[in-house]
């Protein structure tokens, strides 16, 4: 059995999306989800506070879950302050997500890419050497959204969404030169996947929107400690207890209850913030 859980956290929700692939390629293994619901959104924030919260709220954590692996499940989050993380806790694993501008590049057809992101992880450094040093063929643009991720959180506790104001919020992404259109959006928040059928249906011409959640999850089996990942290679062991979820808030609305309990997981009113 598999004591030490995966601890993944995000700001909010859009963690989920990553925790869904972790679970089919982890199915043995038991998880953490962690919503700093308390600092939701991070995109507010001044970096140097920012950083400060995280690094302090994973020191409790970390004493708390002793987690075998933790993934930030959050662009912003990771842009920021994976390397202070991993200073300050040498001995636990991170692994972060941050934008897909690599297979971006080597899958556009158009040269022409867009990475769609809070203004947080745009106006990184760290996303802008990327570019440089991944993407120097292609044109790519940046575009901060200040709405999409509280639209996909809205969305997902209460079932619906502006149209017009997703649309809204993707329109600086579909850019037309020389004939040719951008194929390629990089969905740079863990959020947004759960809006993309809606952005497919607003925007002005079809894409590809890429999802790193499954490529973060991959990247998290890998580092596994090996007797583990070939624990669950072999789907040998059973499930020792229930998923849980964690708000640092220590109280998540009924909304926000049911939707953890969708995705399995029992909701823990321990705060951690």
């Amino acid at each position: 059995m598999h004591e030490r859980p995966v601890l993944v956290f995000d700001s909010g929700i859009g963690g989920l999306t990553v925790l869904r692939e972790a679970r089919v390629l982890m199915p043995d293994r038991r998880f953490v989800y962690v919503a700093d619901d308390a600092g939701f959104p991070y995109g507010a924030w001044e970096e140097r506070a920012l950083r400060d919260r995280i690094v302090d709220l994973f020191g409790r954590l970390l004493a708390e879950h002793d987690p075998v692996i933790v993934v930030i499940a959050c662009n912003t989050a990771s842009t920021l302050v994976l390397p202070d993380l991993r200073a300050a806790y040498p001995d636990w694993p991170f692994v972060g997500t941050v934008p897909a501008i690599k297979p971006a590049a080597e899958r556009t057809v158009s040269g022409l890419v867009s990475v769609l992101a809070t203004p947080g992880t745009v106006k990184r450094q760290y996303t802008r050497d990327l570019i440089r040093e991944w993407a120097t063929k292609c044109h790519v643009r940046l575009v901060g959204s200040d709405r999409l991720a509280s639209l996909a959180e809205t969305y997902m506790r209460e079932g619906f969404v502006d149209e017009d104001a997703v649309r809204a919020e993707i329109e600086p992404c579909f850019v037309e030169q020389d004939g040719r259109r951008t194929d390629i959006v990089v969905l740079a928040c863990t959020h947004y996947p759960f809006l993309v059928n809606r952005m497919r249906k607003t925007a002005p011409w079809p894409v590809d929107w890429l999802d790193p959640a499954e490529a973060i999850a991959r990247r998290a089996l890998s580092l596994l400690p090996r007797d583990d990942a070939a624990a669950e290679s072999s789907g040998q062991d059973e499930p020792q207890d229930v998923d849980v979820a964690v708000f640092t808030s220590g109280a998540p609305d009924n909304a926000s209850r049911r939707l953890m309990q969708g995705f399995g997981l029992a909701t823990r009113r321990t705060a951690s913030a």
